[in-house]
This record gives structure tokens, C-alpha cells and sequence, in this order.
């Protein structure tokens, strides 16, 4: 279901989104990796916590 590109995910990286964020924009950054990745907008700043899995599936491939 992952594929071995999602799992190279580091701190720091940059994720595009299928879906924009509500201010526009869809890039990420990685602050946080756990259970949870903690990331922030890289358009209006927001930082959002959001599941592992989520972050796969929104991924843009």
C-alpha cells in the first residue's frame, strides 16, 4: 500500500498536495515526523497535524 518512495520522508521536505490548502497554496514542510507529521503551509505558515497514513494518500505522485 506505501510505496518505498513515501517511507524516505525526512524532516525538512517539501510534500505537493493533490488538494490546495484553503489559502491556495499545496506544499508542505516536514517539522515533525512520528505516529503523526506535523507540517506547515508553506504559503501562510499554518502548521497542522495530520495521521502518517493521511500523508500518503495526499501525496501527490
Amino acid at each position: 500500500m506505501i510505496s518505498q518512495e513515501n517511507k524516505n520522508i525526512q524532516i525538512g521536505d517539501l510534500l505537493t498536495f493533490k488538494k490546495p490548502h484553503p489559502c491556495g497554496g499545496n506544499t508542505w514542510k516536514v517539522l515533525r515526523i512520528g505516529i503523526d507529521f506535523k507540517l506547515e503551509c508553506t504559503t501562510c505558515y499554518r502548521q497542522i497535524m495530520i495521521t502518517r497514513l493521511d500523508v500518503y494518500k495526499r501525496i501527490k505522485n
